[in-house]
């Protein structure tokens, strides 16, 4: 799949089978996230890759209110925690007023959500979550910002883009 196919194709899924995630493919997935730029190269975020008890744990961490019931469906979640800067990128943060963490872990989860369209697995972006309580489940110390569902969806019709037009996207000077 070149990188356009894998645009087109990529979308969040709510509805998961049952099937495994083969090891290879969610080491692939993982590796693309570490690839990814950020900031002084400081990778300011950690990945939790959670299964079974686990996962059904997290996933009810992001049900509150009827939201997100389908993640308990997804055999992994990835519980993306936000860390530390390193030193420069702690200073160009705080010279410029950007925050480059988040902007790094938007990257990664672009990254990571990618590799797994390529590998035929389908995820969900959540940022409906206790941080809390998914701090509690997996150990963390520090925020949870995201977490993402992954697995193999149980349709795999792709759905129509709903986007913008790129010439209100876009400007030229």
């Amino acid at each position: 799949m070149n990188f356009m196919e894998i645009a087109e194709n990529r979308q969040s899924c709510r509805s998961y089978d049952s099937r495994e995630v083969e090891p290879e493919k969610l080491q692939a997935i993982l590796e693309a996230a570490r690839l990814s730029p950020s900031a002084c190269n400081g990778q300011p975020y950690r990945l939790t890759v959670c299964r079974g008890a686990t996962a059904k744990a997290v996933a009810a961490a992001t049900q509150s209110m009827g939201m997100n019931k389908f993640a308990s469906q997804a055999p992994i979640l990835i519980v993306v925690s936000e860390m530390p800067y390193v030193k420069s990128a702690a200073l160009g943060a705080k010279l410029k007023g950007n925050d480059y963490r988040s902007i790094d872990i938007g990257i990664a989860t672009a990254y990571l959500t990618a590799e797994a369209t390529a590998q035929g697995l389908s995820t969900c972006i959540l940022g409906w979550l206790d941080d809390k309580k998914i701090r509690e489940i997996c150990g963390l110390e520090h925020p949870v910002r995201l977490v993402i569902t992954l697995g193999y969806a149980k349709e795999e019709t792709i759905r129509p883009k709903k986007r913008k037009d790129l010439s209100e996207l876009v400007k030229e000077i």
